[in-house]
């Protein structure tokens, strides 16, 4: 009976660590409202306008690239019903195809938008393996969602090659995971 009771305890650790690792951290932050002032607030990335501008308006400022980087800003661009676009914040490398982001407005909690969703997997859909494409966490379904985001590439809080921009100090929130 005793080791009937430990493995059932051992596997009912294993399950609690396993979903753990895959649900959303539970938010450290106070924030309210849409991806943009958080996506800034967060990166140290100094771009304003809608979440799909910041691509266009990243060139010749701030480095960009289809590769994830920690603290890069992961810009989506407008599709269907989200039509103004969406950013978030690499958090963390998981794998080849696998990244966790921090950012806001996007899963409904508790009836609304615009709260804090941290470390919440987003994964390479693309055909070419080139984060041409993203499923991203949404709570309400306590897993990935089933759409696929167009993205049009990540933009790393560094001046772009050549440009002759002095950036800001690097003003991006703490906590952030460097590790890969």
């Amino acid at each position: 009976m005793r080791k009937l009771a430990r493995a059932l305890l051992g596997s009912m650790t294993f399950a609690f660590l396993a979903l753990a690792s895959i649900s959303p951290a539970s938010a450290s932050y106070t924030y309210s409202g849409t991806c943009v002032p958080f996506a800034r607030m967060v990166s140290g990335i100094e771009i304003y306008g809608n979440a799909h501008t910041w691509w266009d308006q990243a060139a010749g400022k701030y480095a960009r690239g289809a590769e994830p980087r920690v603290g890069s800003v992961m810009v989506m661009k407008a599709h269907g019903s989200m039509r103004v676009g969406h950013v978030a914040m690499v958090s963390q490398i998981v794998d080849a195809r696998t990244i966790r982001i921090t950012h806001a407005n996007w899963s409904i909690i508790n009836g609304r938008r615009g709260q804090v969703e941290e470390n919440v997997l987003a994964v390479d859909t693309s055909a070419n393996n080139d984060w041409s494409r993203v499923r991203v966490w949404y709570a309400p379904m306590h897993g990935i969602g089933l759409t696929s985001y167009p993205v049009s590439g990540f933009v790393y809080n560094e001046p772009a090659h050549g440009s002759g921009v002095t950036l800001a100090a690097n003003t991006a929130a703490p906590g952030i995971s460097t590790l890969h």
